[in-house]
């Protein structure tokens, strides 16, 4: 019965990670450039002194889907939208290179280009910052380009351009707790010129809200299976400590 109580146990455990990974996806439906991740489950044998004799239940997330979300027109020229399968590169809060689909950006105080979360967003050169100006131009190439104030509106002077990458494998992008991305191995991803962005648009999230609230369900009626073949493991142990007992 032991067996059977420890692989109900983990079952009912890893059931609530996976319940957990869901609920993540269906919080962030709205969240720009986000990427769902998936979820599997599997038993897994359990190793130790002597012969594997039981199996607990794992789950874990195989990878994360990188379709391309919906994509809306906002007409805001500091939001751009990536097309294909490159991202843009800004520095993390530890100093170093990550990547996202998330092209919402603001300009700070100091004139630096940053994410929504506050993460500055990397040129040819390092973080982009932008003089004072009437109005910033994206080419879909990622130039930027700015009018300086009191200047013609075919008056512009570029100023950087956008660390557009892509990554030869996306098997070997991972995505980071901070919701960023980044290669497997650490490096760079190299700069790719075949990948454009959009000015004026942001991609959505591609969470599908009916399929994350169906896996829910599913994880909410697997627990309870999980916990009734426990309630069962007890039920018949106690009834051959009975027997025994005769």
């Amino acid at each position: 019965m032991d067996r059977m109580i420890f692989l109900a146990m983990t079952a009912a455990r890893q059931t609530m990670n996976g319940q957990a990974q869901a609920a993540n996806n269906l919080a962030n439906a709205n969240t720009t450039g986000f990427k769902a991740d998936f979820d599997a489950y599997r038993a897994m044998p359990l190793f130790g002194d002597g012969h594997p004799a039981r199996v607990f239940a794992m789950a874990e997330r195989p990878g994360v889907d990188f379709s391309t979300g919906t994509i809306e027109v906002t007409g805001n020229d500091l939001d751009v939208a990536l097309t294909g399968e490159g991202f843009i590169a800004v520095q993390a809060p530890d100093g170093s290179e990550a990547y996202t689909r998330a092209g919402e950006f603001k300009i700070d105080a100091a004139g630096q280009l940053l994410t929504m979360d506050g993460l500055p967003v990397l040129g040819n050169g390092g973080p982009i910052a932008l003089p004072p100006s009437q109005a910033v131009v994206i080419g879909t190439d990622g130039t930027l380009s700015t009018r300086p104030i009191g200047q013609e509106a075919n008056t512009l002077a570029q100023i950087d351009r956008l660390r557009l990458v892509r990554p030869l494998d996306l098997m070997q992008v991972v995505k980071g707790a901070d919701g960023l991305f980044r290669h497997k191995d650490g490096a760079p991803m190299p700069i790719d010129a075949s990948v454009t962005v959009t000015q004026g648009a942001l991609e959505r999230s591609n969470v599908n809200p009916v399929g994350e609230m169906i896996t829910m369900i599913e994880n909410a009626r697997q627990y309870e299976m999980a916990v009734k073949a426990m309630d069962t493991a007890q039920t018949l142990d106690a009834e051959g400590a009975r027997v025994l007992r005769l």
